[in-house]
């Protein structure tokens, strides 16, 4: 029987080797283009690695040490490993043991190394006088202090790319310069000393929360995505859906959708998952009939989705609960019904296409069954459920992650106890928990780095004030605008909308807009970051709820994956079907407009986050309901497609009933099924007869 099932699970399977697709990772992901290292290095970075892992770990089962030290020494650990692990520029393609690379890396890294762990140190060892240094920095503390940013924004370039660090450094020429600023943004400016010491010896900079989040929360959840993934609990994942939704018109492409919202789950990696699934679903996708930019498109819309899919949610989810002061079920609850939204979304555009293009589902003969997928691989859910218990139970999130870790040795520990004798499964353990304890604190280098240098940039808001003035600046313009829109739409017998509305509504878009910019060079968490910082405030002025201003940000920034002209997770699908990357990428966009319009409705009507306040079950059906209809007619104009091919006409009245449904108001919903009467009524009858319609 196990042979049997094998035999239909090849049809999955991916002509892409390993090493392939860990070469599209590392092409299209910068957090992922670790440099050669030497024998002697490679023992020296690995062995480093499992101690940081180790040690998180232990903490998180057996107790956190006081704040400042445990940032200090997962930044100074991080630091010296991400010197160990990027080169300066490039990747090289081997490593070479000389008077100026000592066991294979240069000198002036090693600089760089020690320079940064001395001065991530320095804080936690002068603790016990740092309330006596803050606001009368001495100067060796402004030397460290300098030394540790210089540092950051060189670790953060290697680890992201120049988009980051480049904004960093603009922040801090705003606090040097802030006289020379014009209009509302003037300051009085503020000295290096004053800077360093904001940003260096108080809380409120690169050992603020972002860190705090990180290293507390972030690390774990990290971890336990990768061994997770090693027991097998993502493969189960694909297996599971492929028995689910292969079978239906266009399977491959539903199995590709449900696959990455399940092994979303476990991992946040928007990148990481397009390959994961991508290696088995594009080329089955392409092999019943979609095009190849087409099946690139739906990997990478529906892996995106990872980031926002409870329980682990990447990184925002840990720093929602640290900014908002919420537990972590209240986040994990109002991120259920978007992220659902969002993968409706990409499922009807993808079942809307499979039926244009008369596309088949796969056969008995080339799926696996469901009982018997889930009867051979149980055993790798328990963690997941362990996590999600312990999680609901109201413990802490970190402590939840000690148990699931544990759950996947103690499963793993099991699992090579079945297949080999004593001695062969003792030493398969070690080697699998070696490996995934290293490559677990590897993936964290990168957010670590980018969460601290955002602490720069958060310090230099709380500094200056800038949040504020340019949440005043935003507002303004948008009251303008709306003024100028209700005055334009006067001559109608009804009141569309109200100049307060209309406001919002200008703000959210411009919201929108910059955090998509902001994403296409900047990773979601330090997107998520910077955003908060400084478009939650302009939200806040509107009367948006935090939790909600949260949530619109988030969704916008992770929204950049699929967006052109920096569509990352599209490209590596794009690299994985051979296809047009930028035709990859804009197709990806349009599936995942779904994502782009729900923040829209909860923004309006919050009830769609079940845990806000207000709450009423009137208003969440006529949001959910409402986005529901609203993404289907979306899709259908986009498609080209309802029950059959539209008229040009038809995709018109489709695409603005759509506008019209999302919008949480009792008149625009009925506004929009009657936009929507006409098309519907005349397909189904033609439907009824079986005729066929010609589409235009």
């Amino acid at each position: 029987m196990a042979q049997e099932e094998q035999k239909k699970a090849a049809h999955f399977e991916s002509e892409l080797t390993e090493e392939q697709m860990k070469e599209i990772e590392e092409q299209f992901d910068p957090e992922m283009r670790f440099r050669p290292l030497t024998p002697q290095l490679a023992w020296l970075t690995g062995g480093l690695l499992f101690f940081l892992a180790c040690y998180h770990y232990y903490t998180a089962g057996f107790g956190i040490p006081r704040a400042t030290t445990h940032r200090g020494l997962h930044l100074a650990f991080t630091l010296g490993l991400t010197f160990l692990s990027f080169a300066a520029w490039g990747r090289p393609k081997e490593a070479h043991n000389s008077a100026l690379t000592p066991l294979g890396l240069p000198v002036w890294d090693w600089a760089l190394l020690i320079g940064g762990v001395v001065a991530a140190l320095y804080v936690p060892w002068i603790f016990n006088d740092l309330a006596f240094r803050v606001g009368n920095p001495l100067p060796i503390d402004i030397v460290m202090g300098t030394i540790l940013i210089v540092v950051l924004l060189e670790a953060t370039r290697r680890a992201m790319g120049w988009p980051l660090p480049i904004i960093s450094c603009l922040f801090l020429a705003y606090a040097y310069f802030g006289q020379n600023m014009p209009g509302v943004l003037t300051h009085p400016g503020a000295s290096w000393s004053n800077i360093v010491n904001h940003l260096y010896l108080t809380s409120q900079g690169i050992y603020g929360t972002a860190l705090g989040v990180i290293s507390t929360y972030v690390f774990h959840f990290v971890l336990f995505g990768v061994l997770a993934t090693r027991i097998g609990l993502g493969q189960l994942f694909i297996d599971l859906a492929s028995a689910l939704a292969g079978r239906y018109a266009g399977g491959p492409a539903k199995v590709s959708v449900l696959s990455s919202a399940m092994l979303g789950s476990i991992s946040g990696s928007s990148i990481a998952n397009t390959v994961t699934t991508g290696a088995l679903t594009i080329p089955a996708m392409v092999r019943i009939g979609y095009p190849r930019h087409f099946a690139a498109a739906v990997e990478a819309a529906s892996s995106t989705g990872g980031q926002i899919t409870p329980p682990v949610m990447g990184a925002v989810a840990f720093l929602m609960i640290e900014y908002l002061g919420v537990p972590l079920t209240t986040i994990l609850t109002a991120a259920l019904v978007p992220a659902f939204m969002h993968f409706f979304g990409v499922l009807v555009q993808v079942h809307l296409e499979a039926r244009r293009r008369g596309l088949r589902g796969l056969t008995k003969d080339e799926l696996p069954v469901a009982w018997t997928v889930f009867k051979a691989g149980w055993l790798n859910t328990l963690p997941l459920f362990v996590l999600v218990a312990i999680l609901l139970s109201g413990k802490t999130p970190y402590l939840a992650a000690f148990w699931g870790i544990t759950s996947c040795i103690l499963v793993l520990i099991i699992q090579n106890l079945i297949k080999h004798d004593l001695k062969t499964a003792a030493w398969d353990t070690l080697t699998s928990l070696w490996d995934g304890f290293v490559l677990g604190a590897r993936y964290s280098l990168s957010v670590t780095a980018a969460a601290a240098l955002v602490g720069v940039i958060i310090g230099v808001v709380t500094l200056t004030g800038v949040g504020f003035k340019i949440a005043y600046m935003v507002t303004s313009v948008a009251a303008v605008w709306a003024t100028n829109v209700h005055e334009w739409l006067a001559f109608l017998p009804f009141e569309v909308m109200t100049i307060s509305t209309l406001t919002l509504l200008f703000t959210l878009i411009m919201t929108a807009l910059v955090c998509v910019l902001m994403g296409c060079g900047i990773p979601t968490t330090a997107n998520y970051l910077i955003m908060i910082a400084v478009a939650a405030p302009i939200l806040g002025l509107l009367g948006v709820q935090p939790i909600v201003a949260h949530f619109f940000v988030f969704y916008y920034g992770v929204l950049a994956d699929i967006t052109p002209p920096v569509a990352l997770a599209a490209y590596a699908a794009a690299g994985i079907a051979n296809a047009n990357a930028f035709k990859a990428g804009n197709t990806a966009f349009r599936l995942g407009m779904g994502k782009a319009l729900v923040p829209f409705v909860f923004a309006f009507s919050p009830s769609m986050l079940i845990v806000t306040e207000g709450f009423t079950w009137t208003e969440f059906t006529l949001a959910t309901g409402g986005a529901m209809l609203g993404i289907w007619m979306l899709s259908a104009a986009l498609s080209n497609w309802l029950f059959a091919p539209l008229y040009a006409f038809e995709r018109v009245l489709l695409a603005l009933a759509a506008i019209l449904l999302v919008a949480p108001d009792w008149t625009a919903t009925l506004i929009g099924l009657g936009l929507v009467a006409p098309a519907m009524i005349r397909q189904l009858i033609q439907k009824g007869r079986g005729e066929d319609l010609v589409g235009s």
